[in-house]
């Protein structure tokens, strides 16, 4: 019996180990619930129904609590790749949003950007945009204003190309309406055609290069950062305070040496930015999310 694999996907915090819980019918395990990144692995659900057979893929999140991007990242598409040389392709794909954010955080619109990244516009139609925590909600015209904020904003890049959104109502029945709005033509996503039709490394891929892009952003914030309280601190005459922003500038300090080896790694020289200038192309394309115009954007 053929399966139907449904990829899910989605920020920290933001209900996707939820919905997949829901699915499969088991209680939601505690630590989900918190502000640490919960999948640390991609795990696979196997379910039997009448209907067929279902794969619920679970998938690491970016900006994860135990990982860099660039693991996670490698992650994701060592197993998309390994599915796609075995002729298994998405019947559907879900990306998860919590409808009780009041505003597009850096994390979360760095894990939009990556996962519009690594779909591309041939698996837009088989994407549903879910939105979590309605069982939460206490103003309902204030939420109906962010739905139109994102629907008309921030997602609409992806419902263009033909992506929809959905409300899950953190019930069992409200997620497989959904998985049976989603399924259909199983289509390959851009990171399955970019490293298997097209042969790239992975830091040559489009959600590789976008990668690179993030963290070189980063490095200059960091930078600032740390510029900014080394101005601080010669200024303040309150040794409790300096000490304070001692300890923090050595805390930036650890970071933008770890993102210097981040970018290090994804960086491309340039003889192999030009090899893939005349290199395969894909059949599918990136989808350009603005994320500079959502960051910190409030709904």
């Amino acid at each position: 019996m053929q399966e139907s694999v449904i990829i899910i996907m989605g920020p920290t915090g933001s209900g996707k180990s939820n919905f997949v819980n829901k699915l499969i019918d088991i209680k939601e395990d505690k630590a989900a619930c918190g502000l640490k990144s919960h999948t640390q692995s991609i795990r696979e659900f196997h379910i039997s129904t009448s209907n067929g057979v279902y794969v619920f893929v679970d998938t690491p999140r970016f900006d994860d609590t135990y990982r860099s991007d660039r693991e996670v990242l490698r992650m994701i598409a060592n197993w998309l790749e390994e599915k796609y040389r075995g002729n298994v392709k998405p019947s559907g794909i879900i990306y998860t949003h919590r409808i009780t954010d009041n505003r597009m955080s850096g994390s979360v619109c760095k894990n939009l950007d990556m996962f519009s990244k690594i779909c591309g516009d041939k698996s837009a139609e088989r994407v549903r945009l879910v939105t979590t925590m309605w069982d939460r909600v206490k103003d309902q015209s204030l939420s109906s204003s962010r739905v139109a904020q994102l629907e008309g904003n921030f997602w609409r890049p992806l419902i263009d190309l033909g992506a929809r959104h959905r409300k899950f109502h953190n019930t069992q029945q409200s997620a497989w309406e959904i998985i049976s709005d989603v399924v259909g033509k199983s289509e390959a996503t851009l990171l399955q055609e970019e490293l298997v039709d097209a042969e790239r490394r992975l830091n040559e891929t489009t959600a590789g290069r976008g990668l690179y892009t993030q963290s070189q952003r980063l490095l200059q914030e960091q930078k600032d950062t740390i510029k900014r309280l080394g101005e601080e601190a010669k200024v303040q005459q309150d040794p409790k305070l300096a000490k304070e922003l001692e300890v923090e500038y050595k805390r930036i300090e650890a970071q933008l040496q770890k993102t210097w080896e981040e970018v290090d790694k994804l960086k491309l020289p340039f003889l192999r930015r030009l090899t893939l200038f005349f290199s395969k192309k894909t059949k599918a394309h990136t989808i350009e999310i603005n994320t500079e115009a959502m960051r910190n954007a409030f709904i």
